[in-house]
């Protein structure tokens, strides 16, 4: 005869099968309908925003700022900012070199009030970066260099001005009065009119030269090639196209004054053709001499890729370096800066050399500003992360991408249990796999 076993029931600790699925359930467990009181709390609906400054507002990360920027701005343009040299394996490396850091968090210090304040080539800096020197800026967007002087200004950092920029050295002297304005320059063929630059410079107040130094030919940009980008902007087929999804950035560009290089003459062609007809591959360390004989302010050399340069530059006269692959706009595949920054900080102190060693290519968050002072740089310069900013919202995203910047700096520093610049070492940071 079989026997039928019956499924045992889950235990009952002592309350009957029968009862109800509440029974014995701690008071906060049991189902009820909601009160109007309960809910009235949690309802906070709020009327929906779509005005670019909403966008803006609601975005945390630069990268935000690039995905708006791309929406906003026409693809030549865009491509010019965004992209670098042959392959852009260079820019990928300087990137890659940021999110392969180990930041080491130093806990129990009192991080309540954090100092993001610096000197940098004698003057105080409320931010640990500046402007870096872009060309072209009121084609990204119609406000350009004086957006960006405006908000350096208001953020008491400094700004730097391109040989190739499109406001004038005076006219963004007079924009931002109250700013520390440096000049970019480079040196020309024609040493007169880089003479003039230099004068015109310095008389508008400008207490920095930064000499640019690796663009002794122009790096193949390859994505500019294929946009066909000129200066100014041409109407294609294509670009009147691309104008239809992006018709804010075509009416400012018509109705605001045309483009030119407010420090050259006027100029129309690629990049490429006037990067090679004017500027002077013949440039040596003779030429960094007599710039220094020349200028009486502060001299820095930006485009920095080897410890022996910069050694070699500072023994000319340099009060600082600007450790640069120029964005990986110029030679693929040339040496990461970040990884260069402890050598060159090492080898200059060894020298007994208090030259600023300042950092750019890569930077995309303030997380990535701190990590390159702890490993030894003195300063830092935005190129692209200024120009999403830019082409996202004018001066009002520029104001932004500095907030993002020092919200991001403020927070990893706390993390990190360190409240000034000057606190923050190599031990805070390790490049994985160094």
């Amino acid at each position: 005869m079989t026997q039928t076993v019956q499924p045992s029931s889950a235990p009952s600790f002592g309350v009957p099968a029968n009862a109800p699925a509440d029974v014995g359930r701690p008071a906060a467990l049991k189902r009820r309908v909601p009160r109007y009181a309960d809910l009235a709390p949690l309802m906070k609906f709020k009327k929906p925003e779509f005005s670019n400054a909403a966008k803006l507002r609601r975005a945390s990360t630069i990268w935000e700022l690039r995905d708006m920027a791309k929406r906003r701005t026409p693809q030549a343009p865009f491509d010019y900012t965004d992209g670098a040299a042959e392959a852009e394996i260079t820019l990928r490396r300087a990137r890659q070199a940021f999110q392969d850091i180990e930041f080491r968090p130093g806990i129990l210090r009192d991080v309540s009030r954090i100092d993001l304040r610096t000197k940098i080539l004698g003057k105080e800096s409320r931010l640990p970066f500046g402007i870096a020197p872009t060309g072209f800026t009121r084609m990204m967007q119609s406000e350009g260099e004086y957006a960006g002087s405006q908000a350096a200004e208001a953020a008491g950092i400094p700004y730097t001005l391109s040989t190739m920029g499109t406001a004038s050295i005076e006219d963004v002297a007079a924009a931002a009065p109250n700013g520390r304005n440096w000049f970019q320059l480079y040196l020309w063929t024609n040493r007169d009119r880089s003479l003039e630059l230099i004068e015109r410079a310095a008389k508008a107040g400008n207490d920095t030269l930064m000499v640019t130094v690796d663009t002794a030919v122009a790096g193949a940009r390859l994505r500019d090639v294929r946009n066909g980008m000129t200066i100014p902007p041409a109407l294609t087929v294509k670009t009147v196209l691309d104008a239809s999804y992006r018709p804010a950035w075509w009416f400012n560009f018509l109705t605001h004054e045309p483009l030119t290089f407010a420090s050259l003459s006027r100029y129309t062609g690629t990049v490429a053709e006037l990067i090679n007809s004017m500027f002077d591959p013949t440039l040596t360390f003779d030429d960094l001499d007599w710039l220094r004989e020349t200028w009486k302010g502060k001299l820095v050399v930006k485009g920095i890729q080897t410890v022996e340069d910069a050694r070699k530059v500072v023994d000319h006269g340099a009060d600082g370096v600007v450790i640069s692959n120029h964005g990986g706009r110029q030679l693929d595949r040339a040496p990461i800066p970040l990884h260069l920054v402890p050598e060159v900080s090492a080898a200059l102190k060894a020298d007994n050399s208090d030259a600023a060693v300042i950092l750019d290519t890569g930077i995309m968050s303030g997380a990535d500003i701190v990590a390159a002072l702890a490993l030894g740089a003195d300063f830092t310069l935005i190129g692209r992360a200024y120009l999403y900013g830019l082409m996202a919202g004018g001066r009002a995203g520029v104001d932004r991408t500095i907030q993002i910047l020092e919200k991001d700096m403020a927070r990893t520093m706390a993390l990190l249990g360190v409240t000034r610049i000057s606190e923050l070492t190599p031990d805070h940071v390790r490049l994985l796999g160094a």
